[in-house]
């Protein structure tokens, strides 16, 4: 049994659960006849687990997930073009290690941000930092920190372009002005090459440039974010439509 003074001391330096676990052990008859190497084999996966399973709640939790709950295993693919084999690739997390784009292309409530959403939980899973947006929510924050000072604008640019994966969802879903083009230019341009994408849209890509604004910055965000991309179509079968039907 360990003394008081011991306690304290774990406790102050921030490592108290060793102390919960001892007090656990000390009532187990069987864990007691364990040798000291053992013991510690139990208490160290115990920890690990514990820090491990609250690091990856936190990455979930700050990537601000439209939808939390998607799961890689929940994904429907009956009915739908899109290829299984292709999806269990992506959810080893492979394409981050290479800094390839994926972009998911469908119409409305074809399930292109669930889809994203469980692969960015994949991505969690292993300790990649993770952010979900929409890209109108995007440029509003650009234009809430244009407007305070060019430090601000600065952080922010930086804070975007830091994070392992990034998903845009609404991709193209309303015009850019020439200001918030460059933006995305600038965003796309500190990303390539370095980390991965998600694009969410509805739209094909051979229709960006002009939903862009058929200019240099939108031949250049177009061919920097398809040169290294993974394209999955999730169709036209409405996601939404079909879980309603299979609940009546």
């Amino acid at each position: 049994m360990i003394d008081n003074d011991t306690i304290r001391k774990l406790r102050e330096l921030n490592i108290g659960e060793i102390v919960d676990i001892l007090e656990v052990q000390q009532k187990d008859s069987v864990i007691l006849l364990y040798s000291f190497d053992e013991r510690m084999k139990l208490i160290t996966d115990y920890l690990y687990t514990t820090k491990y399973n609250s690091k990856v709640q936190r990455l979930i939790n700050s990537a601000k997930f439209r939808f939390p709950s998607a799961d890689i295993t929940s994904i429907i693919y009956e009915s739908r073009s899109i290829d299984r084999s292709r999806i269990i690739e992506l959810s080893t997390n492979s394409y981050l290690n290479n800094a390839t784009n994926i972009i998911i292309q469908g119409y409305t409530g074809s399930g292109k941000t669930y889809l994203a959403c469980a692969l960015g939980k994949e991505a969690c899973f292993k300790g990649y930092r993770v952010k979900y947006i929409r890209l109108p929510d995007l440029l509003m924050a650009y234009d809430e920190a244009k407007t305070l000072s060019a430090i601000h604008l600065k952080k922010f640019l930086s804070k975007y372009e830091k994070y392992q994966l990034l998903i845009i969802d609404e991709w193209l879903m309303e015009d850019l002005s020439n200001e918030e083009e460059h933006f995305i230019f600038e965003l796309i341009e500190r990303r390539y090459g370095i980390s991965s994408t998600i694009f969410c849209t509805q739209y094909k890509q051979s229709e960006w440039i002009e939903l862009l604004g058929s200019n240099v910055h939108s031949e250049a965000i177009t061919d920097r974010i398809i040169h290294n991309a993974i394209t999955i179509e999730t169709g036209k079968t409405n996601m939404r439509e079909l879980l309603n039907t299979n609940k009546n």
